[in-house]
């Protein structure tokens, strides 16, 4: 558990909003809550990349939140601070982009999304899904729109599951420096699209996608 002494009382006070969610499931009985939540579903190129994450009851961590509201040098400190928490259990489920173009982006997000739950080391009792949609599963479950914001489970899973992804990306971005992908991370920007144009699409790119699909 995080020392609470590091933290601003604003800041305590903050995560403590987001263990309200848990802290209500934990009152029905259910104390094993994985949060799940996936990034990657708009870019041009690359994987969806999903994460389910098990949280113990008191964690607080510095800053924790939203994955996209936390600057990078700080999602990467806590990135780092959950994946080494002794009381943390994760699972990443990656789909590359052959499989989603053969069974498109929706289909390969809730794919993703459970094959991280699956991945767990210890059954969940239940799941929080960031968003409207979530896979079949026989775990009880609540979809939350705005999740990541709003429950400490989805918001760490959600910073596990941005940085893996960017990782892979800063590594195609190394093979194929053309495109730029380490600033852009596949997303569909002005500078991508030039450089799709000029270029063609590389094996990453997502060929059932239309601004990539024009091209063939």
């Amino acid at each position: 558990m995080e020392k609470k002494e590091r933290l601003t009382p604003k800041e305590r006070n903050r995560i403590k909003k987001l263990h309200k969610i848990e802290k209500e499931i934990r009152a029905l009985g259910h104390n094993v809550i994985a949060g799940v939540d996936e990034v990657g579903i708009g870019p041009l190129a690359g994987p969806v990349v999903s994460c389910a994450c098990i949280l113990p009851k008191s964690l607080y961590i510095d800053g924790i939140n939203d994955s996209k509201k936390i600057p990078e040098e700080k999602r990467l400190k806590i990135y780092e601070e959950l994946i080494n928490h002794k009381d943390v259990i994760y699972s990443i489920s990656i789909i590359d982009v052959n499989i989603i173009d053969q069974i498109n982006i929706h289909q390969a997000s809730l794919l993703a999304m459970k094959k991280a739950v699956l991945g767990l080391s210890i059954n969940p009792e239940f799941l929080l899904f960031d968003g409207r949609k979530h896979p079949v599963v026989s775990t009880p479950f609540k979809a939350i729109i705005g999740g990541d914001a709003l429950s400490i489970s989805i918001a760490a899973a959600s910073i596990i599951a941005k940085v893996t992804r960017d990782r892979i990306m800063q590594e195609y971005h190394d093979k194929f420096p053309m495109y730029d992908f380490l600033s852009h991370k596949g997303y569909g920007t002005s500078k991508h699209r030039k450089a799709l144009i000029e270029h063609g699409p590389c094996e990453i790119h997502r060929k059932s996608f239309g601004p990539v699909k024009m091209l063939f």
